[in-house]
């Protein structure tokens, strides 16, 4: 279990409003700690997992920078002037490698052939997930595919504006707030700097994940190398998750992994989560990227069970940088209705039950929790399924 970190406010300042006491205020981006010079801010994890900023008042400076990087409260861009697209990469070797159809290696490809660097998320040896910076084509594998997990920013932000005043091509991809925090962060405008937000379901609690991961290492016997959530091989959607750990691979149904029903089933996210404000076709990014879900409404003859990326243009570096890399996929237009998905609409509801689990994470031992979880879901599952029948 975690050790819990305590809830402070931090940018307090005579113009300070940034009050995080409240969890839902604080979308764990990192921001603020990356942002503060004096070193009065570091990141640690609550009871639940999740990490939040710690201020040490004796360092502060009041300055009000934090206050200033925080997406929470930055409302997001209105009105673009939206193109809305599905796509996938005509190379079959890069779509099947890729957790939908492929756009962000396309684009990650472009910056990479002008000698720029790639950010997103990876897993760290102890398979925490963290951006990582990408220079090659040749490590592009370690950021690909999608992470259910929180990814941890420490030091990218003040890495990625070293690179940019250098001149430099980065590409950024994220989560939303992720994304924006950056654009905050900069609080200027590169022309070199492309911004891709992923459509995201909510971020889970890396301490859980982290428990997780040993719980199976241990049951295994082994050491975790790799996990993929949306492991592609029976052209599923990506509906099959696999891992390896002492060079043995386990793969099974993606809704049978016992993280990933607390996942889906809304346990085990993040408190901002459930009141995010990012959740529209209207962002501050380049790019925002997801799953086309609903391709066999849309377009039947494409859809093989192999993936299809949807991709929302938002500004002209974006429709630029579409108009050189479209050749390399099979791609249509579509309307926004068409693409239209829960997490362009609204924020994923927190389950009715999660206050209570997340009370038994705290005092029970991970492996008796992760058992009397899935059984209780498995139980709640069956009693909302018989009132549903009743009524």
């Amino acid at each position: 279990m975690w050790d819990a970190a305590p809830l402070t406010t931090i940018g307090e300042t005579a113009m300070g409003k940034h009050d995080i006491k409240k969890k839902a205020m604080c979308c764990g981006c990192g921001a603020c700690a990356d942002c503060c010079d004096a070193g009065a801010i570091e990141m640690a994890r609550d009871k639940e997992g999740f990490f939040y900023p710690r201020t040490d008042k004796s360092k502060c400076t009041s300055c009000g920078r934090c206050d200033q990087v925080c997406p929470v409260n930055k409302s997001v861009a209105a009105d673009c002037a939206n193109q809305y697209f599905g796509m996938r990469a005509k190379d079959s070797q890069l779509r099947y490698s890729s957790s939908s159809g492929g756009i962000f290696s396309i684009v990650a490809q472009y910056v990479l052939d002008r000698q720029g660097s790639v950010y997103g998320a990876g897993y760290k040896e102890n398979m925490e997930v963290a951006h990582q910076e990408v220079r090659s084509l040749a490590e592009l594998g370690s950021i690909k595919r999608t992470k259910y997990v929180q990814s941890d920013l420490q030091g990218i932000y003040k890495k990625i504006q070293q690179q940019l005043k250098q001149g430099q091509w980065v590409l950024f991809c994220g989560t939303p707030c992720q994304t924006q925090a950056l654009r905050l962060f900069l609080n200027h405008s590169y022309e070199k700097l492309i911004l891709m937000d992923l459509v995201c379901y909510g971020v889970p609690s890396p301490g859980i994940w982290q428990d997780y991961v040993k719980y199976l290492e241990d049951r295994h016997g082994g050491t975790m190398t790799d996990f993929s959530f949306r492991d592609k091989r029976n052209r599923d959607h990506g509906h099959t998750r696999s891992f390896i750990i002492n060079d043995r691979e386990y793969a099974d149904s993606l809704f049978s992994d016992a993280y990933c029903k607390l996942y889906f089933g809304n346990y085990i996210l993040r408190p901002s989560c459930h009141e995010c404000q990012f959740c529209t076709v209207e962002k501050n990014s380049d790019f925002t990227i997801g799953d086309f879900w609903g391709m066999e409404h849309v377009r039947p003859d494409l859809d093989d069970g192999m993936g299809t990326s949807l991709v929302i243009l938002h500004t002209d570096q974006a429709r630029a940088i579409w108009d050189e890399i479209k050749e390399q996929a099979v791609w249509f237009a579509c309307e926004k209705e068409q693409m239209l998905q829960p997490r362009l609409l609204e924020p994923t509801r927190a389950a009715k039950g999660r206050r209570l689990l997340m009370t038994a994470y705290k005092v029970l031992p991970f492996s008796l929790w992760i058992k009397l979880t899935i059984w209780g879901s498995k139980w709640m599952a069956r009693l909302s399924w018989s009132r549903r029948k009743q009524k």
